[in-house]
């Protein structure tokens, strides 16, 4: 740590002297005043966690090899209206961008400002749809005149910190659009010429520093295009003087309500990246480092959970991922061996069997560094090289910095393992004795139009052209009349509502009573509900709540104008056949009750008369439920556990944690016991969670708690037990280290505390001597907090 400190006041030192750094390349790498780099970026998004976790993530970034710090700017985040702007707490990008400097880290800074990134509407803006004649991403006058100011407003705050290099500062490479390439073809010619004028608009801030487009293959000779993707080995930039680059290697994959969860194997991540270096590669980016949360209504997709772990190297939680980050490390020291070999001498490849092969840089040199990669997915071989032979297991490189000796096989996991466990505990009353019984304050909404009507209409109207995606929520609401004559009122039987929908999620309500739900998925957003009504004689009311889930990012070109909400509603079983509601007057609401009376905010709660309870109400949809709790004592990250409960929003202290939804994945989906790396990874490869809720636990951060006195609002659509809504620490519960074979193995044993409650946890540890082990057993305690 003292080390750590030191390098970073000698880095603030060099900066505030105010030396300007030259950013070039050339066809091998980055140039930085005048020395070659070979980058190791990782990428950590500042909204995704909180001001109080930037030193401990760039911390662990660094600790784990990386040179640099990557993140995208997340323009609707910014400027939450025309010319109204936001860069407060989560949203304050210089102090992030200056923890990284303070840590003596590189900037990559990719502006977009479109950025996908699973994030919503891709960081456009949502009121800039609703600006007239205003076409995403295409050659479109209003897009550009917005892009380009905003574009310019985050280059000239960046200018104002001199934080570019060539200010003396520390980001050495920004980014205009992302992936563009992927859907300009629809686009047509205004899409080629909008590119264009993308990167020219880029060059014009006069940074100093390059420009990258990434999975943009048009790019002007003065812009570097840039490789998206789980390989890049075989990747290629446009231009013969530009690096070969690699913007976003994928160390996992997102998660989506009801979908299993991907995992990405080390050795797989491990084998990618020495492919990509030992292919010439020189700058590397870990999409993402550490993935975090969607706070708030930020996730995109739709269906993107709030979770965006992402199974990166460092957890949502802020915690390393072990043995994922270990391996890595290990990764990156190996690769550092051999980057003056790889930056200064032309490379050779040798052919040493039929999927086998070395790269060599420096070939007989002193200088002299090798990686031998054996690309068959399922046999090790035995090769020879240099007149040594190698064994090089299936899927994997090997390293030789001195073109003799092997340091790292990108198989060979090494590096220590643990095991993380959620420690969930009751939520404690605030401000008495906790012996005492939690209090409950439970208001419930009407069911429709409960306040005056935002519109009346013959038909539907686009859920998201109607709220502009200022809520989920949108109530559309019809009444019909019931004649005594009609045989399902004597006969027992129900009649059928039937509802078609373009997305994303509908709740059924008929005369105020909860009767059932639909959703589609994030790849086939239309879906259709059918399920039985009661209705009664006379007038009946028909209250559909109508949700989003995360306005669309990347699924296609011109994706601002995909829309949701009904698109019919019918009531299939009266005397004369189906009665079709489509084309009926429809009464519509924005938002629901609570919501917009601020029952979420600290200066809105006695907006209602509140009940209080001891025993909340379960099973109750559209309620909202408060209590006032203590935070959960120690100093582990912590979460809210909502697996007993539907689907809704939660905040603590006026902050919104995220949306909430306990759906399952099926049983039926194909998820991986025993996982095998070896051959090309895809989403759905080694997958867990087959029949359990995709997302259990939501992230809080330990900064948004207050000492006592936590005011922690519920609002849940559907119905849930909030009895069981529990609080939940991260904890390290194990930990092992794998060292080779002929190792003695050992097992430790140490004590955590968690639900009052002594864990014994055990630890299975191969050691090469005696002195290890009593190292270890002096060190257990800070073994448990790794």
């Amino acid at each position: 740590m003292k080390e750590f400190l030191l390098s970073c006041l000698l880095f603030f030192t060099f900066l505030l002297a105010g030396e300007a750094h030259n950013v070039t390349y050339d066809r091998r790498s980055l140039i930085i005043n005048g020395e070659r780099k070979l980058v190791i970026s990782a990428a950590i998004h500042y909204p995704r966690s909180v001001p109080e976790m930037w030193p401990g993530l760039v911390w662990l970034a660094k600790e784990g090899g990386a040179n640099a710090i990557e993140t995208y700017v997340f323009w609707d985040g910014h400027e939450i209206a025309p010319d109204k702007y936001c860069f407060e707490g989560r949203w304050d990008l210089v102090k992030f961008v200056k923890i990284v400097r303070d840590a003596g880290l590189y900037l990559i800074l990719r502006i977009g400002p479109y950025v996908a990134a699973e994030w919503n509407f891709g960081g456009v803006p949502a009121w800039l749809h609703y600006v007239p004649g205003t076409i995403f991403r295409t050659e479109n006058e209003p897009f550009k005149y917005h892009m380009e100011k905003f574009t310019t407003y985050i280059v000239n705050m960046m200018k104002n910190e001199k934080f570019f290099a060539s200010q003396g500062g520390h980001i050495i490479l920004s980014q205009v659009e992302n992936e563009y390439g992927t859907y300009e073809e629809e686009y047509g010619e205004e899409g080629r010429i909008y590119a264009s004028w993308a990167a020219e608009m880029a060059l014009r801030q006069n940074t100093g520093v390059p420009w990258i487009m990434c999975k943009q293959w048009d790019v002007p000779t003065n812009v570097i295009n840039t490789c998206n993707g789980f390989y890049c080995d075989n990747f290629h930039p446009r231009h013969p003087n530009m690096p070969k680059l690699w913007t976003e290697n994928w160390v996992g994959w997102f998660k989506t309500y009801g979908s299993i969860v991907p995992h990405r194997p080390v050795e797989d991540i491990a084998y990618s990246v020495a492919r990509f270096i030992q292919k010439g590669g020189s700058l590397v980016n870990y999409y993402m480092y550490h993935g975090g949360t969607n706070f708030g209504r930020t996730s995109g997709g739709p269906f993107i959970t709030t979770s965006y772990d992402y199974d990166a190297p460092v957890d949502e939680f802020g915690l390393p991922r072990l043995p994922k980050w270990g391996h890595l490390k290990e990764l990156h020291k190996a690769v550092k061996l051999c980057e003056n070999a790889l930056l200064k001498n032309e490379q050779v490849t040798l052919g040493l069997g039929l999927l086998q092969e070395v790269d060599v840089y420096g070939y007989g040199s002193e200088t002299c560094a090798a990686f031998i990669a054996n690309m068959d997915d399922k046999d090790d071989k035995i090769v020879y090289f240099n007149g040594k032979s190698f064994h090089v297991p299936a899927w994997s490189v090997s390293i030789l910095p001195d073109c003799t000796n092997v340091v790292f096989n990108t198989a060979k996991v090494v590096s220590q393992s643990s095991h993380v466990e959620m420690i969930t505990s009751d939520l404690k009353p605030s401000g008495i004795s906790p012996e005492k019984d939690l209090k409950w304050d439970v208001f419930t909404e009407k069911a429709g139009v409960w306040a005056e009507a935002d519109g009346v209409q013959q038909g539907f109207v686009d859920h998201i052209d109607t709220t502009k995606d200022t809520t989920d929520y949108l109530w559309y609401t019809t009444r019909l009349h019931v004649n005594e004559n009609e045989e399902f009122l004597r006969s027992g039987r129900k009649p059928m509502l039937l509802i078609e929908s373009k997305g994303h999620a509908v709740h059924s309500f008929v005369n105020n009573v909860y009767h059932g739900s639909a959703a589609g998925t994030d790849i086939v957003p239309p879906f259709t509900l059918e399920i039985p009504i009661s209705l009664k004689a006379g007038n009946n009311e028909i209250a559909i709540l109508s949700m989003t889930v995360g306005l669309q990012t990347a699924s296609a070109a011109f994706y601002e104008f995909a829309g949701a909400g009904l698109t019919s509603v019918k009531i299939d079983g009266f005397n004369n056949g189906t009665l079709d509601l489509s084309t009926s007057k429809w009464v519509y609401k924005i938002g629901v009750q609570g919501e917009c009376l601020g029952l979420h905010k600290t200066n809105g709660l006695y907006n209602v008369n509140w009940e209080s309870t001891t025993v909340a109400p379960k099973n109750q949809p559209l309620t909202w439920y408060k209590a006032v709790v203590d935070p959960p004592p120690g100093s582990d990250p912590v979460a809210l556990d909502m697996v007993h409960m539907g689907k809704g929003l939660a905040w603590l202290n006026g902050e919104l944690i995220g949306r909430y939804w306990t759906m399952k994945a099926s049983a039926l989906l194909k998820c991986d016991h025993e996982c095998d790396y070896r051959g090309e990874y895809e989403p759905t490869k080694c997958s867990t969670g087959c029949g359990d809720s995709t997302q259990r636990w939501y992230h809080v951060p330990r900064s948004w708690f207050k000492p006592s006195g936590n005011i922690l609002v519920v609002f849940e659509e559907t119905g849930g037990d909030p009895s069981q809504v529990k609080f939940a620490t991260r904890r390290l519960s194990g930990v092992c280290i794998h060292l080779p074979e002929e190792y003695p193995t050992i097992e430790l044993y140490s004590t955590t505390k968690g639900d009052d409650v002594i864990h014994k946890n055990k630890f299975t540890v191969q050691l090469e001597c005696p002195q290890i082990l009593a190292f270890l057993v002096l060190n257990l305690p800070a073994l448990e907090h790794l």
